[in-house]
């Protein structure tokens, strides 16, 4: 009885320790130059967390080694609710693509919820011979070992995208890597690689104005707007093939359980807000509704993606360290 009275009183005085959170600048790491499509949700984020947070929230750019970087330096900071971690899938690919990972992805922070997810399309130059998926596949078949396929760089979406595609046809295809988005789509609107699987956010304009030929997207249902004529993969036979690129909010682990509350209840508030919303679908991303704004359902979520790439990952022997 008596102990079960002392614990109730921790309990209550950790609650009023924290009560008042957030008392100061909340800082959001991201772990990727400014500019880019991680940067900007989580710019895009801060404005729609400022009001329900009550707090002032300030943007961090920790860019190097794939994201790996910044996680290190969250995963390391005063677990008080200030320093918080805005990443996207690299957080699931990191621990197979680093073998020297200086954080443990599960272990090492609180999970506060996923934000949204951006869909892949399968794009090619505009000369291949191919005007649909079915004609695409067969092009595919017939030309085995001849095929450049275009990424930004180990470890980014296209990389991965790549990967899994490449797994799932269990064909192989040359991997040509280009630093960045920008590099990897000039040549292949100029003809020098034949495909690529990239972000909306990279891929729509160069679909909509002719410059690249668009085949299919990567999630299981059909996307809308000027996309919408797309199949899935899955229509096209790819059974179960689902990727996209997520991002998600972390805290550094032992952050005080009233802390974590706030910010996931100030979290679902933001993912609700009108302008959070036009921003994310100008940049092609859907905002995530279901389960996984949980911290726990975030979690699970993430462990079953290291499961999903880890023997992908494996299985090319394409590292980053």
């Amino acid at each position: 009885m008596k102990k079960t009275l002392l614990a109730c009183i921790a309990a209550l005085s950790v609650g009023a320790a924290w009560a008042d959170y957030p008392e100061k600048p909340v800082t959001i790491v991201v772990p990727f130059a400014a500019g880019g499509p991680t940067d900007k949700v989580a710019r895009d984020l801060a404005e729609a967390l400022r009001k329900p947070l009550n707090a002032t929230i300030v943007i961090e750019n920790v860019g190097g080694a794939g994201g790996t970087l910044g996680a290190t330096k969250v995963s390391k900071a005063s677990p008080d609710g200030y320093t918080l971690l805005l990443h996207h899938i690299g957080m699931a690919t990191s621990p197979s693509l680093y073998r020297n990972l200086q954080y443990k992805t599960l272990d090492d922070f609180e999970y506060l919820g996923l934000i949204n997810e951006v869909p892949m399309t399968i794009i090619s130059r505009p000369t291949l011979p191919a005007n649909s998926y079915a004609e695409l596949a067969k092009w595919i078949d017939g030309n085995k070992g001849k095929i450049n396929l275009a990424n930004a760089g180990l470890g980014s979406a296209s990389h991965l995208c790549g990967l899994l595609y490449q797994s799932t046809l269990k064909t192989d295809m040359t991997t040509v890597p280009y630093k960045g988005t920008g590099p990897a789509m000039t040549d292949l609107i100029g003809g020098q690689v034949d495909i690529m699987c990239d972000q909306t956010t990279n891929t729509t304009s160069q679909i909509e104005s002719g410059k690249v030929k668009a085949f299919a997207v990567t999630t299981p249902k059909r996307l809308g707007g000027g996309l919408a004529k797309l199949p899935t993969l899955e229509e096209a036979g790819l059974k179960g093939f689902n990727v996209t690129i997520w991002h998600g909010l972390y805290a550094p682990k032992g952050t005080p359980k009233p802390v974590l509350e706030k910010i996931n209840a100030a979290l679902k508030t933001a993912l609700k807000d009108a302008d959070f919303h036009k921003r994310e679908e100008a940049l092609g991303a859907v905002i995530v509704t279901d389960a996984r704004v949980n911290p726990a359902d975030h979690k699970k979520f993430v462990e079953a993606e290291i499961n999903k790439w880890g023997p992908v990952i494996k299985a090319a022997g394409q590292y980053a360290d």
